[in-house]
């Protein structure tokens, strides 16, 4: 049995839901955790899965979902909640003898990481090395959905980046679900850190590939705006941070900027392009 968190999907990246999916094409028992039994928990009913209702920050509904898992999927969207849901999720996959944790983090987890999220990533990623869950962190570029969401809601791509030439690491959030579902399924030893880069490209180009334009605006501006699209403080305060720090960095060249093989190595085919993501 393989616990699978996030399963019912959303804007971030629905790698939860992907995983599900991935799983259950090759015949796994998976046991699907959501936050609400929707009309998206009866279509994972459908497809195979157990679905499990529950809050992922609170023990007294981690726990029994944990009962019979050996391996596991966790992801938390941006928003509020990620250490406690961590905690919770780390506890009780201790307590049931869980032997393969693999987790959604972000590229540059870090005590000294440039995000308020980043640095909270890394205290995750510890707790779960803490717990003996043999805890593997899928260390993820920014996903393609990340900035179809600007796009569609804005009608271009209007981020505060600079100009166009500066540089984004990408990965469609499909790929970071077929390394996870890989890795769930690899019986083999796996290394605690595995960087998950797709692409590398520009805004211009990025905002090329999703068929707008690209505009600069002013951070004051995307932050006014993003308070009132993602109507999240947490979720407006990592992204507005994480453009910053793009911009910081420009065309400039940066030791994680690269694709990774993770890809192809973990989830079984080259990695899929922002033109492939747009089509």
């Amino acid at each position: 049995m393989i616990l699978v968190t996030g399963a019912a999907g959303g804007p971030q990246g629905s790698t939860g839901r992907h995983v599900v999916d991935l799983l259950l094409r090759r015949g796994e028992a998976v046991r699907a955790f959501v936050h609400t039994d929707d009309h998206r928990a009866r279509e994972l009913r459908e497809l195979g899965a157990e679905v499990v209702t529950g809050d992922l920050c609170e023990i007294a509904s981690v726990r029994p979902a944990m009962r019979g898992v050996r391996r596991a999927f966790f992801t938390y969207p941006v928003t509020a909640g990620l250490l406690e849901a961590t905690g919770a999720f780390a506890a009780a996959a201790r307590e049931e003898g869980v032997e393969r944790v693999v987790e959604v983090s972000q590229l540059d987890a870090s005590p000294e990481a440039g995000t308020p999220r980043m640095r909270r990533h890394w205290v995750s990623e510890q707790v779960f090395d803490w717990a003996g869950v043999g805890a593997v962190h899928l260390r993820a570029a920014v996903f393609f959905e990340n900035l179809a969401v600007v796009a569609a809601a804005a009608g271009r791509l209007a981020l505060p980046l600079g100009p166009p030439e500066t540089l984004i690491p990408l990965v469609a959030g499909e790929d970071v679900a077929r390394v996870g579902a890989g890795l769930l399924l690899d019986p083999a030893p796996a290394d605690p850190v595995c960087l998950v880069t797709g692409q590398m490209a520009t805004a211009g180009e990025a905002a090329d590939a999703l068929g707008v334009t690209y505009e600069d605006v002013p951070p004051e501006e995307w932050e006014a705006w993003a308070a009132d699209v993602y109507r999240d403080e947490v979720t407006v305060e990592h992204l507005t941070h994480l453009w910053a720090l793009f911009r910081f960095i420009g065309a400039a060249d940066h030791p994680l900027y690269r694709v990774t093989a993770s890809i192809e190595r973990h989830g079984g085919r080259p990695p899929t392009t922002i033109q492939e993501f747009a089509k």
